[in-house]
């Protein structure tokens, strides 16, 4: 008798519990649809209690676009309250364009205090951007303070453009003293070219000193092409004492040549006993391939 009274309440438990369950409807699609704000939402499938939170879900979304300035935004949907709160964003976000110098920046909507800050920030960034030779700095906006050192800032830049040879350089505004250490510049640049052997050599306008040196490394380079036997050596600018170390350095090349069988070499200019050594050397290499060649004996 006792388990059939338990039975019978876990029975009635278990039938209550799915009453209650079936009791709570789940949300339907639609409306999850409308408190999103998505496409295909029907309002008209709506209970009252769902057009309740339907309408103050799209009211927030407004208010947050409009808070955030975006072009979603509907102000005429705005209760009075939210709508001083999106004008004093608004005047945040375009106090903050112009403090930044951005182009979108309305100086009009700015009250007077922050108009002053702003014109501090515009007048500073421009004597900055003047500083550094910036094509948009605006000269006229200086102050007397700030004209000086912008002036001797340019002067600075265009000193380093005349030493370093720019084409940009304006001598027209260097002084007497920078003038010279320009030419001094011009000077040791044209010599480096000279040194270098290069085309853009100005050899008229070397010293006596810089010429003698100028000789002597481009006797050097010619000397050692020679040496080399480089298709560059010049052997008539090549002294007598030179020409006979390069004639016995050709002598060597040559019988290294002729013994190594290239096509450079010359048997004409063999002696008789480089001949012979160039013979002993072919008959050396005879006498591998032959070795090379015969059949090894099986044990």
């Amino acid at each position: 008798m006792r388990g059939r009274v338990i039975l019978a309440l876990l029975t009635l438990a278990v039938a209550a519990g799915q009453t209650q369950r079936k009791s709570v409807p789940p949300v339907s699609v639609n409306f999850t649809n409308c408190l999103k704000g998505l496409a295909g939402c029907d309002v008209s499938e709506l209970s009252p209690d769902e057009l309740k939170q339907t309408s103050e879900a799209s009211r927030k979304r407004n208010l947050d676009s409009c808070l955030a300035g975006s072009t979603l935004c509907d102000p005429t949907r705005l209760l009075k309250a939210d709508a001083t709160a999106v004008q004093a964003a608004r005047y945040r976000r375009n106090l903050e364009k112009c403090q930044d110098g951005s182009p979108t920046c309305n100086p009009l909507m700015l009250d007077t205090k922050d108009a002053a800050a702003v014109q501090t920030a515009a007048a500073r960034r421009n004597f900055e951007k003047c500083l550094s030779g910036s094509p948009s700095c605006d000269p006229t906006r200086l102050t007397p303070a700030q004209s000086e050192p912008v002036k001797i800032a340019a002067s600075r830049r265009n000193l380093d453009r005349c030493l370093s040879g720019s084409s940009t350089c304006d001598p027209l505004r260097l002084t007497p003293t920078e003038a010279a250490s320009v030419r001094a510049a011009s000077l040791g640049r044209n010599r480096d070219r000279c040194l270098d052997n290069s085309s853009t050599c100005d050899p008229l306008v070397l010293s006596e000193s810089e010429a003698k040196a100028v000789r002597a490394e481009l006797q050097r380079r010619n000397r050692s092409s020679c040496e080399n036997g480089l298709a560059s050596c010049d052997p008539l600018d090549l002294s007598e004492s030179d020409l006979n170390a390069i004639r016995a350095a050709f002598k060597l090349r040559n019988v290294e040549a002729c013994k190594r069988g290239l096509p450079a070499c010359d048997p004409a200019q063999l002696t008789g006993p480089e001949m012979a050594s160039v013979t002993a050397a072919f008959q050396q290499r005879r006498s591998r391939l032959e070795r090379g060649r015969q059949p090894t004996k099986q044990p």
